[in-house]
């Protein structure tokens, strides 16, 4: 009897044992990708927006008003539509772009440009049908424009609304003038109307103070937006309903001579990283892809001036930077655009303004 009650304890015992070293350990990370880059297509000119679409290809502006597909396999460029009235002047002409959510149901192209004389800007929904653009209809329109600071790229949200970027168009006070559409971030309901949760009644403002922002994403719940500074303070900020950046009493954090006052005065939210000297702060994309591991939960950024691409690694939470990695530094010149495929393939565009290229950056 004896006997068998010490085997019968050696079973549970052993069983006990087995269990445990089944449970499972931690996630192990993934091993860093070897990072690879290959050129889809040259040849364009000032790439402003660039889109991975539904239907698998690339959609790009080009400043000149020229809208395209492009075949990320041949690299072959289809044009789409060229916008009769688009006049690109200095910085101005045809700018962001954006695919309806529901592509394949409901085939609208947003698109922001400028115009005109007076200069203006205005955003415009086309339905895209038989390989081209047609129906257009006007989201907002009478946006003041310049030959600098125009903004303005489009986002269209995890809750559906179209954020718009607009820049002072060289007027710093109007970022301040709640009844200017200029140095504001502006949200819409997709079909154009006003969103009744908008922080004043009947108006598209959602933020106010901004000087030129270029780049805008969404991921761990937040928009992030990069915004170019003067010759100082170019910023990375978290967009929040109704918040004030500061631009022109502020550049970048509250921490030069009377920024204090107004900043506390004004409720003012501070950049999560900025850059002195500017770098030229454009495209924006939040990654969280197991494709290239070591940017998973980072902000990719792309720069005009400092011809490169930044990881920005973000904490948990998603509100702070916690480390920074530059890559393909002067390789290409000048980085307007960024977006990434299903896959997680990373696609750059230059803006150089001559035999710009579309770039392919993988495994």
């Amino acid at each position: 009897m004896k006997q068998l009650v010490i085997l019968l304890l050696l079973v549970s015992f052993c069983a006990l044992a087995c269990k445990k070293s089944k449970s499972p350990g931690p996630v192990e990370e993934l091993p860093d990708a070897e990072i690879k880059t290959r050129v889809v297509s040259s040849g364009l000119s000032h790439v402003w927006e660039m889109i991975y679409g539904p239907d698998g290809h690339l959609w790009i502006t080009e400043r000149g008003g020229k809208i395209s597909r492009v075949n990320v396999q041949s690299g072959a460029v289809l044009s789409v539509y060229m916008l009769p009235d688009v006049v690109a002047t200095g910085e101005g002409g045809l700018l962001g772009m954006a695919l309806h959510p529901q592509f394949n149901t409901r085939p609208w192209v947003y698109v922001v440009y400028n115009y005109g004389s007076p200069y203006r800007e205005k955003v415009v929904r086309f339905i895209y049908q038989n390989g081209t653009l047609t129906s257009p209809s006007v989201i907002v329109d009478g946006i003041s424009a310049g030959s600098i600071h125009n903004g303005s790229r489009l986002l269209i949200t995890s809750d559906q609304k179209l954020l718009v970027t607009t820049g002072d168009a060289g007027n710093g006070s109007a970022a301040q003038n709640i009844q200017s559409l200029s140095g504001k971030i502006l949200r819409f309901n997709l079909d154009g109307s006003i969103p009744a949760d908008n922080p004043v009644a009947g108006s598209p403002v959602w933020t106010v103070g901004h000087r030129n922002a270029q780049g805008l994403t969404e991921g761990n719940g937040r928009i992030y937006a990069s915004e170019h500074g003067p010759s100082n303070d170019d910023e990375i900020n978290i967009i929040s309903k109704g918040a004030n950046y500061g631009w022109p009493s502020v550049e970048g954090y509250c921490d030069k001579g009377n920024e204090g006052t107004f900043c506390t005065a004004n409720n003012v939210v501070e950049p999560i990283m900025a850059w002195t000297p500017t770098i030229a702060v454009c495209g924006l994309l939040y990654y969280n892809s197991d494709y290239i591991p070591q940017w998973r939960n980072a902000l990719l950024l792309v720069a005009l001036k400092g011809s490169k691409m930044l990881r920005l690694k973000l904490n948990e939470a998603g509100d702070k930077i916690v480390d920074t990695e530059e890559y393909f530094v002067n390789a290409y010149g000048r980085l307007r655009a960024i977006c990434s495929s299903p896959e997680g393939k990373i696609y750059l565009a230059s803006s150089n303004g001559n035999a710009d290229k579309i770039i392919e950056v993988g495994k």
